[in-house]
């Protein structure tokens, strides 16, 4: 994945933060003085969130682009640049919270994350993530995938910047890393892009940035109207794009022995 431009994030994808919100409000449910990392920060607005609550958060991102912008946006909290597999944090937390962030983790990594985060907890210490589940945007990947065949481009079928894993796989992983799964959920969530008309060119330029670098730049404005073409019919609606998103979103807990 190229570096994140925060700036753009912050700008015209506010729907991420939005979409867990009620992660917080219905999974972590954070109490007041616990500590609770927020892994996968990006520009701290939901660390913030975590915060309002009363909870002691850290929020760690493995780029420096959006832990600056965390630091930008909120300068009372704390914000460290941290990779997922390797959560060297001295403290122990009571919870970790992951909103659309464990799925940028290789599926070769994921073992190394959650054995991570296991560790970062206290016994007892709950896992509370969200992430893109198999199925997860498949008609903008194909609707890509043929634009860019069409130009002649064969590199787009051998990316896979993303993890998207079946929940069964993902509950085998999380127990094989010593977590009890007291709560998975598998469903369809339906994400309306910001943007109106512009929603999916901003949506590609921002997360399909490597289906796209290898694109000369002449060819970039016609991939991006053959994948509008291609999925007007069926993701856009009353005037805006909206994702074919499958979520899961679960609670895991570490043994208290």
């Amino acid at each position: 994945m190229a570096a994140w431009d925060a700036e753009a994030y912050d700008a015209l994808h506010r729907y991420v933060p939005r979409a867990g919100e009620t992660l917080i409000v219905d999974v972590l449910a954070p109490r007041p003085g616990e500590p609770i990392l927020d892994l996968g920060c990006g520009t701290g607005h939901l660390t913030s969130q975590i915060a309002a609550r009363g909870a002691q958060v850290i929020g760690v991102d493995v780029s420096p682009a959006m832990i600056e912008r965390a630091r930008e946006n909120y300068p009372g909290l704390e914000f460290r640049v941290v990779d997922g597999a390797d959560l060297q944090v001295a403290e122990q937390f009571d919870a970790v919270f992951s909103n659309a962030a464990l799925h940028w983790m290789p599926r070769s990594a994921q073992p190394a994350v959650l054995s991570s985060v296991y560790r970062a907890l206290r016994p007892g210490g709950r896992l509370v993530a969200e992430l893109g589940a198999q199925g997860n945007i498949q008609r903008i990947v194909a609707a890509l995938r043929d634009a860019l065949a069409a130009l002649g481009y064969t590199h787009a079928h051998a990316i896979s910047p993303w993890y998207f894993p079946h929940p069964d796989e993902y509950r085998q992983l999380l127990e094989q890393a010593g977590f009890r799964v007291a709560y998975l959920d598998f469903f369809d969530r339906p994400t309306r892009f910001d943007g109106g008309e512009q929603g999916m060119r901003y949506w590609l330029e921002m997360f399909a940035v490597d289906f796209l670098a290898p694109v000369v730049p002449s060819h970039r404005e016609e991939v991006v109207r053959e994948v509008e073409r291609r999925l007007r019919p069926t993701l856009y609606r009353a005037g805006a794009w909206v994702g074919d998103y499958r979520r899961i979103r679960l609670k895991a807990i570490k043994s208290s022995a």
